[in-house]
């Protein structure tokens, strides 16, 4: 049996409708609307508050800062919050609706990552895609298990949740074969990216679940650009099924 992975899609909607339409399972981990897009500075973000603000928080971004990068959002947003927040809304719903076109003829299921809003990507499914979170499916004679969501941060984005959330959701799903998630564990190696330079967004509890269960294979995204792909803890494969954006392909699982 062959599955179709993805991550990160960030509004490479072309590139998906195209997976898509291939006839293959298709598993989405998450990230599906482009908020900002840090090597090109494209996104909802700099579509509503200008390209300007967009380089700037790319910077703030890499480096961490999140105080400074509230700091700019209270000064561009000032006495407008209302309608910047109506603005932001109306742009990611349209993606979203753009998302549902791409993935008319998919097949499968999504989980959600930091960027997400989970109700409207629950909402912009078509009937064939299952969107899960916490949930475990039997496919091809395999328990494939979904965790969705990003470790939480100080801008509290709607697709973030906290490690001991993370944790009640991996525990009341049980031992899986294959676990899909947006996160990776928590592994220098893994959660490294080698542009900016630093340690990205991990998830302990999820290392802490591969310890305990040992699934055959575990597969993620969220780092853009990791220091190793592939690594194993224990028995399982861990892998990162790679940047969609950037690489516009899916990773194939055959089993």
């Amino acid at each position: 049996m062959k599955l179709l992975v993805v991550s990160d899609v960030h509004g490479a909607f072309e590139a998906l409708e195209e997976v898509a339409g291939r006839g293959e399972q298709l598993l989405i981990l998450g990230d599906l609307i482009n908020l900002l897009d840090y090597r090109t500075h494209q996104g909802i973000i700099a579509d509503v508050l200008g390209t300007e603000f967009g380089e700037a928080v790319s910077g703030l971004r890499a480096n961490g800062d999140y105080s400074a990068m509230r700091q700019a959002w209270a000064q561009i947003v000032g006495q407008r919050p209302d309608d910047v927040r109506a603005a932001m809304n109306a742009a990611i719903t349209a993606s979203y609706s753009r998302c549902r076109t791409a993935l008319a003829s998919a097949v499968g299921y999504c989980t959600y990552g930091n960027v997400d809003n989970p109700s409207l990507l629950r909402d912009s499914l078509p009937p064939t895609m299952r969107f899960l979170d916490g949930e475990a499916v039997e496919i091809g004679g395999l328990r494939f298990g979904f965790i969705g969501g990003g470790t939480s941060t100080p801008m509290a984005g709607a697709g973030e949740v906290t490690d001991e959330e993370m944790a009640r959701k991996l525990e009341e799903m049980g031992p899986v074969d294959v676990l899909c998630s947006h996160l990776p564990p928590a592994l220098e190696s893994l959660c490294t990216d080698v542009i900016t330079g630093r340690r990205e967004r991990s998830s302990q509890p999820i290392l802490n679940y591969l310890r305990v269960h040992q699934p055959l294979r575990h597969f993620f995204g969220d780092v853009h650009q990791p220091q190793a792909s592939t690594w194993r803890v224990g028995r399982t494969i861990c892998q990162n099924v790679g940047y969609f954006r950037a690489t516009r392909r899916p990773v194939v699982f055959e089993f």
